[in-house]
């Protein structure tokens, strides 16, 4: 899948184009549909599929006080949509510029710069463009002019519920994973940047892999099991997601730290992907370093029974 910064970047020398956009945020079963959509489209018409989406939330520009936590980060975002088979995505940089676009002038940047338009596909309430000026109903105005057909899909449901990004957030928020996973289509799972920490774990004997999750929906507080994934290896992990009560000078924001079980190199700058099997108690303050070290020793010991079980 070709990673597309800017739309003429894409030159589709005279080949027709069947377009999905959304915010994808989770790539969830409803986004899942569109992207299928398109996808099949460009089957149809020997065409290009292509995904666009935006490189943040718009509401980061548009409305920073409503910025919801993000289900995946941007690269985890790219590989759910490549997973679906589209040729390539665009991430459009949503700044303030962009955001003054209204939807009729985005629709017919989008048709100029790609050639040859076949298809729109979006969810049936999606809505863009300045101040919310496009929706499906002007997708269908322009496709008539501009010879493009639309689908305005309707919502899926599960449990009798419409599968939403805000949802699955919430799923994820109050440690309901399993339904979080239902809803994504495929194991929930938390990644980011691995950062310098304090090199606290390390002076007790289990170094950790801190991971940037800034911006990202996080499970509640606590220790989990997890399998962890690094350039293409797979791992095992012990890990805390929370305010690290016990240390001095403790952040304000929640740290996610990953202990890899028979692993101790630098993986700093890498992405870390933790996929979580099971919590094994909530984040607790001990009354010491030497008492917080016993009990690591027996979350590390449990989650080494827990993965040999799984065997």
């Amino acid at each position: 899948m070709r990673i597309l910064l800017h739309a003429p970047d894409l030159a589709p020398t005279g080949r027709k184009v069947c377009v999905a956009i959304g915010v994808f945020d989770g790539v969830h079963l409803g986004h899942q549909q569109v992207i299928r959509q398109t996808v099949a489209d460009a089957q149809q018409y020997e065409a290009l599929a292509v995904a666009v989406t935006f490189d943040r939330h718009p509401n980061a520009v548009v409305a920073p006080e409503r910025v919801p936590p993000l289900i995946y980060s941007l690269p985890q975002k790219l590989r759910a949509v490549e997973s679906l088979g589209v040729d390539a995505t665009w991430v459009i940089r949503f700044d303030e510029e962009f955001s003054r676009q209204t939807g009729e002038e985005f629709v017919r940047a989008l048709a100029r710069d790609f050639g040859h338009l076949r298809s729109v596909c979006v969810g049936s309430e999606f809505t863009f463009g300045y101040k919310r000026s496009g929706d499906v109903s002007l997708l269908r105005k322009l496709g008539e002019q501009l010879h493009f057909t639309v689908h305005g899909l309707a919502a899926v449901a599960l449990d009798g519920r419409t599968v939403s990004s805000t949802r699955i957030r919430e799923s994820i928020g109050q440690g309901q994973l399993d339904a979080a996973s239902q809803m994504l289509g495929r194991g929930y799972a938390l990644a980011g940047t691995v950062v310098k920490g304090d090199q606290i774990g390390r002076k007790l004997g289990f170094p950790t892999a801190n991971v940037d999750v800034s911006g990202l929906v996080l499970p509640p507080h606590g220790v989990y099991v997890a399998h962890a994934v690094t350039g293409g290896r797979s791992l095992r992990a012990a890990v805390n997601i929370g305010l690290r009560p016990t240390r001095e000078g403790a952040p304000n924001a929640p740290c996610v730290e990953a202990h890899l079980l028979d692993f101790d190199s630098d993986l700093y700058g890498q992405e870390l992907e933790l996929a979580f099997v099971r919590k094994l108690r909530d984040e607790r303050r001990f009354e010491s370093l030497d008492a917080l070290r016993e009990q690591i020793q027996r979350d590390v010991a449990e989650a080494r029974r827990i993965f040999e079980s799984e065997e």
